[in-house]
């Protein structure tokens, strides 16, 4: 994937915390949004679990 090289080149680079910070937050929104994802996927309304 791309992507991943790209985000650990940014956090490989020596410019301090930031871009660490950075790759950080969005890995732990895309962990969020899939976990939500996962947990509501549950509470659908099924015809067939009558």
């Amino acid at each position: 994937m791309p992507h991943t090289a790209v985000l650990l080149a940014a956090a490989s680079e020596d410019q301090g915390p930031g871009s660490t910070l950075r790759v950080v937050l969005l890995v732990s929104l895309v962990g969020a949004a899939l976990l939500a994802w996962f947990l509501l996927r549950g509470y659908r309304n099924h015809d067939d679990n009558d």
